[in-house]
């Protein structure tokens, strides 16, 4: 059985372009991401699930470079370009990671893929399903701290059953809108991640105040240790009032909300 991380990036974007290569601790954001991942001890590749736009292959020379599998696809496509990057790499199973999260942790990737294989679940995140207004249950980690696991079969199902462009411009929401279809399992900030238990804090990179956080994040803790967990970065944000009120004030974008208006 193969399981792979997709990692979702492109360098067009609405609130902050070029993000993903945003320099971080003197390595572009990516860099430092894959740099997290790898130390996976379950995953066997890295892939990264870019775009065909042509101001993309500087990711794609990027990835050359770190040594990952390129899978290029549609731009707005999303679920159906991780699912291709996944057939394309004969993956059993998926971790989709996003190129805006670069505190990944490894030991939670490999705790996120034994609950999904032990629980028999078709789908287990820590962070998504504050997404869905169909699926309730709680967020408990910050918004960032993201480990998606799925079949490569689970995802090709919930891709052939929509042609919604909103659903299908985000990897899984296919999947996890639809509790009734899909056996879902919410990884909660409990036990050994009690600490990390902090919905309210803001660990993603997608606005400026974002990025000025996540590079203080790093230049604080990288050089102590190169391999700081992700707990240390709850820990460090949750004590410094002054970290904390850096991007406070910035608004999540809930894939339920974009659906609402392009309905409405």
């Amino acid at each position: 059985m193969t399981t792979i991380a997709t990692i979702e990036a492109r360098l067009a974007s609405t609130r902050l372009p070029r993000k993903v290569v945003a320099e971080i601790a003197g390595k572009p954001m990516l860099e430092r991401l894959v740099e997290r991942a790898a130390r996976s001890r379950h995953l066997d590749r890295l892939v990264l699930a870019t775009t065909v736009a042509p101001e993309d292959d500087l990711l794609v020379e990027l990835a050359g470079r770190l040594g990952l599998t390129v899978y290029r696809g549609s731009v707005e496509d999303v679920l159906g370009r991780v699912l291709a990057a996944a057939e394309a790499a004969g993956a059993d199973h998926v971790v989709a990671l996003t190129g805006d999260n670069p505190l990944v942790d490894p030991e939670l990737i490999d705790d996120v893929l034994t609950y999904y294989q032990t629980g028999r679940f078709d789908y287990v995140t820590t962070t998504h399903m504050h997404h869905s207004r169909n699926w309730t249950a709680e967020r408990t980690f910050p918004v960032g701290v993201s480990v998606q696991a799925f079949s490569t079969q689970v995802l090709a199902d919930a891709a052939s059953r929509t042609a919604d462009p909103v659903v299908r411009g985000h990897a899984s929401f296919a999947i996890y809108d639809h509790p009734d279809r899909y056996r879902l399992g919410a990884f909660e900030a409990s036990g050994k991640y009690g600490g990390w238990r902090h919905p309210e804090l803001r660990l993603t990179v997608d606005t400026p105040d974002d990025l000025v956080l996540m590079r203080a994040i790093f230049e604080t803790l990288h050089p102590r240790n190169p391999d700081f967990s992700t707990g240390e970065a709850i820990r460090l944000v949750g004590e410094d009032h002054r970290l904390r009120s850096i991007n406070q004030h910035v608004p999540q974008r809930l894939v339920c909300v974009e659906r609402q208006q392009s309905h409405g």
